[in-house]
């Protein structure tokens, strides 16, 4: 018997040690070099010229914007696909065979703002239910059938730009529609278009028209998103789902303030001020509101400070100072610069009580060159910045002035007018000391 180990070629000891080597670096098998061409097979002689490298693949060009159709036609669209898509929850009974539905009225999806347009689309959306969709019934958005646990629908109507932004100058609307089923708490269909501008009435109802101030309101912000950049069968989003029958209150309010019954639009924003989600920004807006327009000043002053209150609390507060064009002077006409001694009065205590420090910007609509609108929306910053001082001269230390022209409108559609009157707000935007 011969015990000596057999002896190995040069090429399967190269093999050998060469698989050795894998095992070293971590490979689990010799799979992937058995798999490969022999060197060989592949080796290029020293003289070789390398093997040309391909470039990479020019990048995809961008999918061009969705097209915009006339405001008629991207409402039905919209419309009818949100109805014909709807994967609706198992009928009603014998009794009552339909699906009960409210409409939470329609809103700017920037602003949380309720136009002439938003208010139209919605009794358009009721009529051609009423028409072409017998299955919904379609009921008032109030607490009591809110609390049946109907279909809700709700829409956005929001200004975007010719890539389909929330910037810029907008040369066209988004229309999202969605449909909420309470009882699963999700959503049940979409619809989603985008219209030309023609046709379109953005000026807002008197209740927006008129409040003094904005800020981020967790109620407006859960609307938006339930409808903004969701799908059938995602949940509702909880800020609104928590909120909606707070909100039920505050829309028969609004639609009190709009017909011009004050004390009941007061009641009605105060039975929401006092449930247990009604601590809502239009909520203090609404009740500022109604005390001004009954002529009572001391509630409403009281009703401003808690506006304030609000803003600081959430980091930002917009203001509605109206200057005259082209000028530091608030406008001359006493309904409606009237109440702003008061306004800076309020701001400057509040800040002050607080201990906060601010960022006061001025803002300008798009019109004119941008250099002139940076430079004016600097100097009625400074304004404001030196009244408050003025009011409380603690406070000095704790503010600066900043001017940003037009490069963050919200509303961006260049009127000059009431519809985008935020455009032009001095904010007030909590920073550290």
């Amino acid at each position: 018997m011969n015990n000596r180990s057999p002896r190995l070629s040069p090429s399967a000891l190269c093999t050998a040690a060469f698989a050795a080597l894998l095992l070293i670096a971590g490979c689990d098998s010799l799979k992937e070099f058995s798999a490969s061409p022999t060197p060989s097979a592949t080796a290029s002689s020293p003289s070789s010229p390398p093997a040309a490298v391909s470039p990479p693949p020019p990048p995809a060009a961008p999918a061009p914007p969705p097209p915009a159709q006339p405001y008629d036609q991207a409402v039905l669209s919209a419309a009818t696909a949100l109805f014909t898509n709807a994967k609706l929850p198992p009928a009603g009974t014998p009794a009552q065979p339909k699906y009960a539905l409210v409409i939470d009225p329609l809103i700017d999806g920037m602003t949380g703002a309720q136009s002439v347009t938003t208010r139209s689309m919605g009794r358009r959306l009721a009529d051609l239910m009423h028409e072409r969709y017998p299955q919904f019934d379609v009921q008032a958005f109030s607490p009591a059938n809110v609390a049946r646990s109907p279909l809700v629908l709700i829409g956005t109507f929001t200004g975007v730009n010719a890539q389909r932004k929330t910037a810029g100058t907008r040369e066209a609307y988004r229309i999202c529609f969605a449909l909420a089923d309470l009882r699963s708490g999700k959503l049940v269909s979409k619809g989603l278009a985008f219209a030309l501008p023609a046709g379109v009435d953005p000026t807002p109802l008197a209740f927006f028209r008129d409040a003094p101030a904005w800020s981020e309101d967790p109620a407006t912000e859960g609307y938006i998103k339930t409808c903004q950049g969701t799908k059938a069968g995602d949940p509702i989003n909880p800020l609104y789902l928590d909120r909606i029958l707070a909100a039920s209150v505050v829309a028969e309010g609004i639609e009190a303030y709009e017909a011009g019954r004050y004390r009941e639009a007061l009641d009605f924003y105060s039975s929401a001020l006092a449930m247990p989600t009604g601590d809502q920004f239009r909520v203090h807006n609404g009740i500022y509101l109604a005390n001004w327009k009954l002529g009572r000043r001391q509630p409403a002053e009281a009703a401003f400070a808690k506006v304030v209150d609000y803003g600081l609390e959430h980091q930002r507060l917009a203001v509605k100072f109206l200057f005259r064009p082209g000028s530091t002077a608030f406008m001359a006409n006493p309904a409606l610069s009237g109440p702003y001694p008061g306004w800076l009065k309020t701001i400057a205590r509040r800040t002050g009580e607080s201990g906060k420090c601010l960022e006061i910007t001025g803002h300008t609509s798009p019109t004119g060159p941008e250099p002139l609108n940076e430079r004016l929306s600097l100097l009625r910053a400074e304004f404001i910045k030196s009244r408050l001082a003025q009011t409380s001269p603690g406070l000095d230390k704790r503010m600066i002035a900043n001017g940003v022209g037009s490069r963050q409108t919200m509303v961006g559609n260049g009127r000059d007018d009431a519809s985008d009157a935020l455009d032009r707000r001095v904010e007030f935007r909590v920073i550290g000391c």
